[in-house]
């Protein structure tokens, strides 16, 4: 029972992270809820089909399809987070001064919740799969009961899903003026340590061997499984042992986002007086 309530909590602070933040950053937009529960529901449904064809999977690509599917789905994920980012630089003080000024939703905050919903879909596509594959490891080398570990894994999925309900409950007290800004921070250095994870997988899949020399170990101050280590690693995209390059891409990745997010911003009022 303790091997699938520690696997199940984990991956569920993951993805319950993910959605929180997403939740947060459309806080008043239109059919938030629905686009948040569509995209949960297709992740878990393509968690179902990709551990049905784990095997499949694993044996692709040279034994490395694993690795790679893991890889693209970060990859993409990251890409819907950054389009995000953007996107809400160019409209979000509008939509943070409509709904403070009117008091109603902003209905064209429902073009960037598509991304959202991606992303959302994608975390649960991930971190289900894994789910799945993890328990079912424990099956095989434990010989647990299913009992025993449906009820680990129901308790660590309602430990998860509390925690990230606070971590939820925390954003949605800042104000909405500032909710934007908040959430962006995160969203972008979310995206960033995707990117870095993504390297990562591919890089036991063989596939990227440069600059693969280890740039610290901080693995006996804060263990990359342990229940903080994943929370920053969800948030901030820590690892305890992080590559040459997966740090030049985790910084590349947030000097991309934050660059774009600076052009993409409308000019302030000083600007547009001193320009006309």
């Amino acid at each position: 029972m303790a091997g699938a309530l520690i696997i199940v909590l984990r991956e569920a602070i993951e993805a319950g992270l993910i959605i929180g933040i997403v939740l947060a950053a459309t806080r008043g937009i239109p059919l938030r809820t629905r686009y948040v529960a569509g995209g949960i529901f297709v992740g878990l449904l393509g968690a179902i089909l990709v551990a049905f064809f784990a095997g499949a999977i694993s044996n692709a690509l040279a034994g490395a399809g694993q690795e790679v599917f893991n890889a693209g789905v970060l990859g993409l994920a990251v890409i819907m987070l950054a389009w995000h980012n953007i996107w809400m630089a160019r409209h979000g003080r509008q939509m943070s001064e409509d709904m403070r000024r009117l008091g109603r939703d902003v209905g064209s905050g429902s073009r960037s919740l598509m991304a959202l919903a991606a992303v959302v879909g994608l975390a649960l596509l991930r971190e289900g799969s894994e789910v799945v594959l993890f328990l079912y490891g424990v099956v095989v080398s434990s010989g647990e009961s299913g009992t025993s570990l449906l009820l680990g894994g129901v308790l660590g999925l309602l430990l998860g899903a509390g925690i990230s309900a606070l971590a939820y409950r925390g954003l949605a007290i800042i104000p909405p003026r500032h909710l934007f800004k908040v959430t962006g921070v995160l969203i972008a250095f979310m995206a960033a340590g995707m990117a870095a994870q993504s390297v990562a997988f591919l890089e036991q899949a063989d596939i990227a061997t440069a600059l693969g020399g280890i740039v610290w170990n901080s693995s006996s101050l804060l263990a990359d499984n342990s229940i903080a280590g994943r929370v920053l690693h969800t948030l901030l995209g820590y690892t305890g042992k992080p590559t040459q390059l997966q740090l030049l891409v985790y910084l590349a990745t947030l000097g991309t986002i934050f660059g774009l997010m600076k052009l993409a911003a409308p000019a302030g009022p000083n600007h547009r007086l001193a320009t006309n």
